[in-house]
C-alpha cells in the first residue's frame, strides 16, 4: 500500500512515500525570475532558474494559513505528477500536515480537494507537532509527556503533549518565524549597506549561512564594536552575481582584501546574532509578546502540576529555525534560569529538525494499528461527508 507523507510547510513542503528513507524538500510556492519573464517556476523547478536576483514569489500561505488555493494546487499537481513522485492517486493514501488553529473552511476545502478532485484512497490530516511527538514517543516509550517547539516560516508554536493527545489549552503561538527574520535582515542591510529589499531569496541564504543565536547578547555586542582582529564576529559575505558566482559564500577571515574587485561583499557584523535574537525578544521589533523560553515556561505552567516535571525533561526542537547554531544551548540556558530548581531541564535537538515531522509521519504509518484508527477512507467520506473528518482528525 503506497502512502504519501506531505509535511506541507508555508515555505518548503517535505514530501515522500512512507518507504523512502528521506523526504524530498520542495519549495512550496510559485516563483518568477526577472530574466525569464514567460516562465513560472513551480516547486523544485526553481533549480532550473539561472538568476535568483529579484525573484517574485506567489505564496499559497499568508500569515501561516493556506489562502491561495490556485497556487497550492499547482504545487501539489507538480509533486504528485509524472516528473516528480508519479503517484497513482486512486491506490494511494496520504498523510498531510496543517497549521494549528486552522480555520474550518480551509479544512473543509482540503478534504474536498483530496477526496473529490484527486480522489485519494484515504486521508489523514494532522498537525506537524503531533507527528513529531509520536516519533519522540517511539524513540523513548518510557516518556509519556513531551513538549514540541515548532519554529517554522510563519509562526513558532509551543505544544505540550501527553500520550498522543495535545493539551489544547496550553498551546501557544508566537508570531515570529523565518519569514519575519529574513525581512528584518533585509531592512537592516538595506538601511546600512545595500538596497536588498527585492532580494528575498539571496537574503534568506545569507541568514542561513551566517546568522547564529548568541549565548550572551551584551558580550557579543561589545565584541562586534571592536575594530580589526579583536572583532571575531564580523564576516564578509560574497554575494552571488549569477555570472561567475552561483551561490553566495562566507569569505575566509584571512583572505586578501582585494582578491576580486568585481565581487559585491556584505559586511555582516552584529546582524549575525541580533536578527535571530527576535525569537527570544520579539519586543525588539514591536511585537509585544513573550520570547520562546518564557512562552515555554508559561505553557508548562498552564498544564496539570503532575505533568510539569515530565514536560521540562522532554522539550523537542523542530522546524527550520531550530537549525541556527546556538539555538538549543540558548533555549536550555534561558529555561534553566526560569524553571523551578527542583525540575530537571532537557532540551533535545533531533539531527534532522526541519524534516522531523515527516519522519514522525513515517513512524505513524509503520504503526498500522494507530494509523488505521486515525485516517478517513474515501468510502467513509462518501457515506458521512465532512462530519467524519471533524470527528476523527484531532487538529
Amino acid at each position: 500500500m503506497a502512502v504519501v507523507i506531505l509535511d506541507n510547510g508555508a515555505s518548503t513542503a517535505k514530501v515522500g512515500f512512507s518507504v523512502d528513507k528521506e523526504p524530498r524538500i520542495v519549495p512550496n510556492y510559485k516563483a518568477k525570475a526577472k530574466n525569464e519573464r514567460k516562465r513560472a517556476f513551480v516547486g523544485s523547478q526553481l533549480d532550473d532558474c539561472k538568476d535568483y536576483s529579484g525573484l517574485y514569489y506567489l505564496l499559497p500561505f499568508q500569515k501561516g494559513f493556506l489562502v491561495n488555493w490556485d497556487v497550492e494546487r499547482e504545487v501539489w499537481d507538480f509533486m504528485f505528477g509524472k516528473d516528480f513522485l508519479n503517484v497513482s492517486v486512486r491506490d494511494t493514501e496520504i498523510v498531510i500536515t496543517e497549521p494549528y488553529f486552522n480555520f474550518g473552511s480551509i479544512q473543509e476545502a482540503m478534504n474536498e480537494i483530496f477526496f473529490e478532485e484527486y480522489q485519494f484512497k484515504a486521508l489523514l490530516r494532522t498537525n506537524p507537532g503531533t507527528l513529531s511527538s509520536f516519533k519522540k514517543h517511539k524513540e523513548d516509550p518510557k516518556q509519556l509527556c513531551n513538549l514540541v517547539l515548532d519554529s517554522g516560516y510563519s509562526f513558532t508554536h509551543i505544544v505540550p503533549y501527553c500520550g498522543a493527545k495535545k493539551l489544547r489549552s496550553s498551546v501557544f503561538r508566537l508570531d515570529v518565524g523565518g519569514k519575519l527574520l529574513t525581512n528584518h535582515l533585509k531592512e537592516i542591510i538595506s538601511y546600512r549597506q545595500l538596497h536588498v529589499m527585492d532580494e528575498t531569496y539571496v537574503m534568506n541564504q545569507v541568514k542561513e549561512d551566517v546568522c547564529y543565536v548568541s549565548l550572551d547578547f551584551n558580550k557579543d555586542m561589545e565584541t562586534a564594536r571592536s575594530k580589526g582582529q579583536a572583532n571575531a564576529i564580523a564576516r564578509d559575505y560574497v554575494l552571488p552575481d549569477y555570472a561567475h558566482i552561483k551561490r553566495g559564500y562566507v569569505k575566509a577571515p584571512n583572505s586578501s582584501k582585494d582578491a576580486d574587485i568585481h565581487q559585491q561583499v556584505l559586511r555582516m557584523n552584529n546582524e549575525r546574532f541580533s536578527v535571530p535574537e527576535i525569537l527570544f525578544h520579539p519586543s525588539d521589533v514591536g511585537i509585544q509578546l513573550m520570547g520562546i523560553p518564557e512562552l515555554i515556561v508559561h505553557s508548562i505552567q498552564q498544564c496539570p502540576e503532575e505533568m510539569q516535571p515530565h514536560l521540562y525533561r522532554n522539550i523537542v526542537l523542530t522546524g527550520g529555525n531550530a537549525l541556527f547554531p546556538g539555538f538549543q544551548e540558548r533555549i536550555y540556558k534561558d529555561i534553566r534560569s526560569l524553571a523551578p530548581d527542583e525540575f530537571d531541564v532537557s532540551v533535545q535537538l533531533p539531527e534532522n529538525a526541519a524534516t522531523y515531522a515527516w519522519h514522525g509521519g513515517k513512524a505513524l504509518v509503520n504503526d498500522q494499528a494507530v494509523y488505521r484508527k486515525m485516517q478517513v477512507t474515501k468510502q467513509q467520506y462518501e457515506e458521512h461527508g465532512n462530519n467524519i473528518c471533524l470527528e476523527k482528525f484531532d487538529v
